[in-house]
């Protein structure tokens, strides 16, 4: 055989398979990787939106938790507030209970020392008449001489 001729016969061989592979096989891998290469920045495109998103939905979430922080802490000192206003209100109530208890004792107080004064009238009054009856040696009619008692008594 001719070196010549299987040069040019594996020439020819070489240019149908790259005809072949350019025609048939060539296109459907092409085909598969820019539809790879698509898929790929699609992919990239949609991490790059949910980044954003996450980050949007990151500040939001920080806002709503400061928000409800600010509220809570709110709530707190107006529960504080309430508190310390039922107490004072309370002790108020009880101070003006401890006012009226004390007034009632101090009234009644008052009674019974005028009680045990007039008790101690009553009492010096009958030693005085029995002393001016062992006095005069004689009797004294309480009846008959009331109005000379109740004098003894005012002037005791």
């Amino acid at each position: 055989m001719n070196i010549n001729a299987t040069l040019f016969a594996q020439a020819v061989v070489f240019a149908i398979l790259v005809w072949f592979t350019m025609k048939f096989v060539w296109p459907p891998i092409a085909k598969a990787l820019d539809e790879r290469a698509q898929k790929i920045s699609e992919g990239l495109a949609a991490s790059e939106k949910a980044k954003t998103e996450l980050a949007v939905a990151n500040k939001r979430v920080e806002e709503e938790l400061s928000k409800s922080r600010n509220e809570s802490t709110m709530r707190l000192a107006d529960a504080e507030r309430r508190a310390q206003a039922l107490i004072d209100e309370a002790k108020a109530r009880a101070s003006e209970e401890a006012a009226k208890i004390v007034a009632a004792a101090r009234q009644d107080a008052e009674q019974q020392v005028i009680k045990a004064r007039e008790g101690l009238r009553e009492e010096v009054a009958a030693l005085a008449v029995k002393g001016a009856e062992q006095i005069l040696r004689r009797e004294v009619n309480a009846g008959v001489h009331a109005e000379l008692l109740n004098r003894l008594k005012t002037e005791l």
